[in-house]
């Protein structure tokens, strides 16, 4: 998978490759431990928990609870250009915490562990990322 490019893309490198790939498949993935059972983000080559190596990529089942937000009503920054837009916080029920955007929803409906479901946004030149929006 070639790295995104600009600055509103990852980067892409060899410990992220496989997510990102999984991620344009429209599939979020979490790192699972083989010595510990536990769950985490983002992907790296050993557990952060228990620092074992045996970690393996494990799709996550798609579900969350909002945690926290900050609506976005002023942005110079190259991406999300339609405005407000919501920076999120949200528990994977696999228990990894993400940052995320939610779509699809009112600001005024927020609310503290609002059910969310994972969705992907596919950016013009067809850049996927995980978003997630309020369960239907």
């Amino acid at each position: 998978m070639a790295a995104p490019s600009g600055p509103d893309r990852p980067t892409v490198d060899t410990d992220s490759a496989s997510w990102w790939a999984a991620v344009a498949d429209r599939t979020l993935m979490l790192n699972r431990c083989g010595a510990c059972g536990r769950n985490s983000l983002y992907v790296r080559p050993f557990c952060p928990h228990c620092w074992s190596e045996d970690v393996k990529l494990a799709p996550a089942c798609g579900r969350a609870r909002l945690y926290t937000w900050s609506v976005i009503h002023q942005n110079v920054a190259p991406f999300d250009t339609q405005l407000p837009y919501v920076v999120a916080m949200v528990d994977l029920d696999e228990g990894p915490r993400l940052m995320t955007v939610l779509a699809d929803c009112p600001v005024e409906l927020l609310c503290a562990e609002m059910e969310l479901e994972l969705t992907f946004r596919e950016h013009d030149d067809g850049f996927v990322v995980p978003v997630f929006r309020p369960l239907t």
